[in-house]
């Protein structure tokens, strides 16, 4: 899970490179951020997100904790969603997970339910099609929508689906666009 959170800042960090002074004391942050968390580099994850999205056939999603008060703002979610969109398309899944304390992070909140429902609502607005929270109950963060018609095509509840409207293949049930995702024949 740091790893995730390290992936987002570090992000947010090589975008920043190219904007304004007067956002030097943010990355400072971020850049202090990595170094007491996971004392590594984000370069290597984002070649190999590349890598995977554009040189093999695997499946790809991407899960960002974010942890309150350190990669959670509106600046690094957009930032992080843009890149994601221009480097990796509008159809790799990303899930947006809510940090809670525990080990050696026991002195950070949990992350409130209205962080993610925004950090979601910014990743929609940015163009990605399949953007999802977890950690949390959130009914509405689990859904899978259309790209194309925007009708809800999986409703689920926890790891089970209550609700599949999707055809085999995965085309929607409504509008017969082909969703992203490995779907296994009944």
């Amino acid at each position: 899970m740091l790893l995730e959170a390290f992936c987002m800042h570090h992000l947010i960090m090589i975008l920043l490179r190219k904007q304004q002074p007067k956002l030097k004391s943010f990355k400072a942050r971020w850049q202090n951020f990595y170094k007491k968390i996971t004392a590594s580099h984000l370069q290597p994850v984002l070649d190999t997100l590349l890598y995977l999205y554009k040189e093999t056939n695997v499946w790809l999603e991407i899960t960002t904790l974010l942890i309150p008060g350190e990669n959670d703002s509106i600046e690094e979610i957009d930032a992080m969603t843009k890149w994601i969109f221009k480097n990796l398309g509008p159809k790799v899944p990303l899930h947006f997970s809510a940090f809670h304390p525990a080990y050696k992070m026991m002195d950070y909140p949990q992350t409130p339910l209205e962080t993610l429902e925004k950090a979601r609502h910014i990743a929609l607005k940015n163009g990605l099609y399949y953007v999802y929270t977890g950690n949390v109950y959130d009914p509405e963060g689990s859904k899978t929508y259309c790209h194309a018609c925007s009708k809800c095509v999986i409703t689920r509840s926890g790891y089970g689906i209550l609700k599949n409207e999707l055809k085999e293949g995965g085309h929607c049930k409504f509008c017969n666009a082909l969703c992203a995702g490995v779907f296994l024949k009944d």
